[in-house]
């Protein structure tokens, strides 16, 4: 017994290993009461900068605020960039621009971008003017890419190296650079041609365990892919996560180096695709738990409710045709949702499935026809399974054998409709150019809630009136 309670207490212990203890947040929310700076300090010390941003999401604002205040000459660069961007804005306005410029100082290129790119014009500004002239200036670059673009994504710090190089060269080049010339973490030494073109990445790993008179051309990677900058950062991500790339260097209309993504950006707009088609599927779009007032979440909310009211109507209206038929059988209006209910959820796992395969590029033209005709089988085989078993409550509950057989023939008519709709659907929204996520749900609903509806009812009339 005793060891099973340790089992649990350490799988207990795993799930909280990554969050915030309660008692933690109490302590620094009462050394902020009693504004003792140092105990503040000496409690947020420890604490990685993501874990700070954590806390100041879960706190209310007035002790939010209040604690920046007390906490602000220890303030880190990292937590602006790890905090959630509807709350972003109300910490530049506490920070003091002092501790505000040494905050920003301390970042890399790619993270200013992406913290300034979503600020207000006076806060952008505020930023800006903390930078040096030269960071300043690379910053200003990247934000003229267009958004969501791999020119915003980049880092402008990027250790290069003529390809003509050997390894001791590359050595004796890193050990001379002053800290300010190279980025806080790189994975690669991207060799250029004199043009300044991109032919080669070496890791670090090959650099460090090879002799000085290596060449470095001997040392390149086997997969290279150069960026340009004006790709998707959806394409991105895509390509990182298909090809098992750590950085990328960026190039410009021209082809020449101007700068480079890692595995850490790339992957963070990954997550970022994942739950925006999480919401999106959800009829949600973009929300936040966080700092999203009730007008603003329920504005947001309101069209696809709309849509979903506009699509019962019409499902409505199937069954308004069948009236004489569910006020003569009153069974029928008791089983009827089971149908349309087993329609819409197998249409919704095929949907779900079809967007996931879109979103990562696996569902193409040359497998569709594939996909669509294993869909539509497992809405089959489903359909049968779930048909002999309503079949048999129909009888036994009502007492009709033919009711059964209505009830079970609508089931697999719905079930492969759901199936076909579920796949059909996203791709057709997809290039029609319409997010699949965001606009199938409603669509899917409807077809099986009418589908489902009418093969019942239809049936039954036919069958039992």
């Amino acid at each position: 017994m005793s060891n099973d309670t340790d089992v649990m207490d350490a799988a207990a212990a795993e799930d909280t290993g990554y969050v915030l203890e309660r008692k933690d947040v109490s302590a620094i929310l009462y050394a902020v009461d009693i504004e003792d700076r140092a105990q503040l300090t000496k409690l947020m010390e420890p604490l990685h900068a993501a874990d700070i941003a954590d806390l100041l999401e879960q706190i209310n604002p007035f002790d939010r605020s209040r604690l920046i205040r007390l906490f602000d000459r220890e303030f880190d660069g990292e937590i602006l960039s790890e905090l959630d961007e509807s709350i972003r804005e109300e910490v530049i306005a506490v920070l003091k621009p002092t501790v505000l410029a040494d905050a920003v100082r301390e970042l890399d290129s790619d993270d200013v971008v992406d913290l300034v790119e979503d600020l207000d014009d006076v806060q952008q500004e505020q930023i800006l003017d903390a930078l040096e002239d030269g960071d300043r200036a690379m910053v200003e670059q990247s934000l003229a890419f267009p958004e969501y673009s791999a020119g915003r994504l980049m880092q402008r710090e990027v250790v290069m190296a003529p390809e003509h190089w050997t390894v001791g060269e590359a050595i004796d080049r890193l050990r001379s650079a002053s800290e300010a010339d190279l980025p806080d973490q790189f994975y690669h030494v991207v060799l250029v041609d004199p043009r300044l073109y991109p032919v080669g990445n070496v890791t670090l790993g090959k650099l460090m365990r090879s002799r000085r008179e290596v060449k470095l051309t001997d040392l390149v990677e086997p997969t290279f892919r150069a960026i340009p900058a004006t790709q998707a950062e959806s394409d991105v991500a895509y390509a990182f996560n298909q090809y098992h790339l750590i950085s990328a260097p960026v190039v410009d209309d021209e082809g020449r180096l101007i700068g480079l993504i890692t595995i850490d950006d790339a992957m963070a707009v990954l997550d970022e695709e994942h739950e925006e088609d999480i919401l999106r599927l959800a009829g949600v779009g973009e929300e936040s738990a966080l700092s999203d007032t009730v007008v603003e979440t329920t504005r947001r909310r309101i069209p696809w409710l709309a849509v979903n009211l506009l699509t019962s109507i019409f499902a409505s209206i199937v069954i308004a045709q069948f009236e004489m038929a569910l006020a003569q059988i009153v069974a029928l209006a008791v089983l009827m949702p089971i149908v349309a209910s087993m329609g819409g959820n197998a249409g919704t796992q095929s949907l779900t499935v079809a967007v996931r395969a879109l979103a990562t590029k696996d569902l193409t033209g040359a497998n569709i026809w594939r996909v669509i005709r294993r869909e539509v089988l497992v809405g089959l085989i489903n359909g049968l399974i779930f048909a002999v078993v309503m079949g048999v409550v129909g009888i036994i509950w009502f007492g009709s054998p033919a009711l059964g057989y209505v009830i079970a023939a609508a089931m697999v008519v719905n079930m492969v409709v759901a199936g076909f709709a579920g796949t059909v659907i996203p791709v057709v929204l997809d290039r029609l150019g319409v997010d699949p996520a965001l606009a199938s749900g409603a669509f899917v609903t409807t077809v099986t809630d009418i589908v489902g509806f009418f093969a019942f009812l239809g049936l039954a009339a036919l069958v039992l009136l």
